[in-house]
């Protein structure tokens, strides 16, 4: 049981972590908050991190239902979702430095603009695109096919692995002005390129399942 739950968070973490990018995602939100205090800053920060957290939540929760109501088998998921994780895995290895200097994006200086896009567009799409989507729907299948108890372990991996991942979305949001002074754009570009690589494994992996699974009740078909 603590194995599945180590696996699926690592799973979780490891996986949201190049999508959600809170570094990447940082520069973009402090581009369009602009030139803010420090507290203006932290109280949007704890506004997208909850709106994110209860985001993936209802990814998470509600995936098996979508899943269900689209008559989607779960290996069909496994390998549809880590052939798209891959390729993001592969499209973060290979993509070109951008610019973060957020200089082309417009100041929302407004304290009550800024808070009415809490979840649009500051959660979604900036911290939560359509990629995370994808990996909460992929997440949740995988963790679906077990035993009960299993299942829950698994299903609480998950949840451990989005509740860090919303707390570095606030630490990194609420410190945005300071990152760009502590963080080398080249130091945050290599973390991004090691966990890259990581993510195209999973991907691999999630897929490779699925297809085993299609190809091993293909076998069992009567003939």
């Amino acid at each position: 049981m603590i194995d599945e739950f180590i696996k699926f968070f690592a799973l979780s973490f490891t996986a949201l972590f190049p999508v959600i990018n809170p570094l990447g995602s940082s520069l973009v939100f402090l581009g369009m908050v602009g030139d803010a205090p420090l507290k203006v800053f932290g109280m949007l920060a704890r506004k997208v991190a909850v709106s994110t957290a209860l985001f993936l939540l209802a990814m998470d929760l509600g995936g098996a239902a979508v899943l269900k109501l689209f008559g989607i088998s779960l290996p069909v998921v496994q390998l549809a979702g880590g052939l798209v994780l891959a390729s993001m895995g592969w499209g973060l290895l290979n993509q070109k430095d951008a610019s973060t200097s957020g200089e082309s994006s417009p100041a929302l200086s407004d304290r009550a603009t800024l808070v009415n896009n809490v979840f649009y567009p500051f959660t979604f799409p900036v911290t939560a695109g359509p990629g995370v989507l994808v990996v909460m729907l992929t997440l949740s299948a995988h963790a679906s096919k077990g035993p009960f108890w299993e299942d829950v372990v698994a299903q609480l991996g998950i949840l451990l692995g989005m509740a860090l991942m919303c707390v570095a979305v606030f630490i990194c949001y609420a410190n945005a002005p300071k990152i760009t002074l502590k963080i080398s754009p080249s130091t945050a570009h290599g973390v991004l390129r090691v966990i890259a690589f990581v993510l195209l494994c999973i991907g691999v992996q999630i897929a490779w399942n699925g297809l085993s699974t299609l190809a091993n009740l293909r076998a069992n078909l009567p003939h």
